[in-house]
């Protein structure tokens, strides 16, 4: 019988749960810093959408970037916290043009992406750990992301 961790599930696969969890938490964070960035930054006619937008999504970010670290503690593991170790480990780059909106919705897109892509990972490996708990947490975040994209893609037609 497999070693199990303190809510029943393999400790092997839980391992690897967390480690692609500190993946998604180093992208989070990158992409929170990215959109705070946007939020006080942005300029042009566009200013007033797109301030209170990267707002609503900041604000959203630091809720997940909470949930996700705290999935990682409830499997045993802990989370990353260093934003060297965020910068070393996350897809998403720090941004360095943060004025320019329509560049920033870009990269938001581009951003939740890359985001959406690795949930899809760790949804299935969720299900083969049989973590219902971070398989409906992923559920739930690709969901909501999905729907982002068409809305910040139909905002850029």
């Amino acid at each position: 019988m497999a070693k199990l961790n303190s809510i029943g599930l393999d400790v092997e696969k839980s391992k690897a749960l967390a480690e692609k969890l500190n993946e998604l938490l180093a992208d989070y964070s990158i992409f929170y810093q990215n959109i705070r960035g946007y939020h006080w930054n942005i300029k042009g006619d566009k200013f007033f959408e797109l301030h209170d937008k990267f707002q609503e999504l900041y604000e959203n970010l630091f809720i997940k970037i909470d949930e996700v670290a705290e999935r990682i503690r409830t499997l045993g593991h802990t989370p990353n916290h260093k934003f060297s170790d965020y910068q070393k480990e996350a897809k998403i780059k720090e941004s360095s043009e943060v004025s320019d909106g329509i560049k920033d919705v870009q990269d938001t897109l581009e951003s939740l992406k890359i985001i959406i892509i690795l949930q899809r990972e760790i949804l299935e490996l969720s299900a083969e750990t049989d973590d219902e708990g971070t398989n409906a947490l992923m559920s739930d975040y690709i969901r909501e992301q999905e729907k982002l994209v068409w809305m910040y893609s139909a905002y850029l037609k």
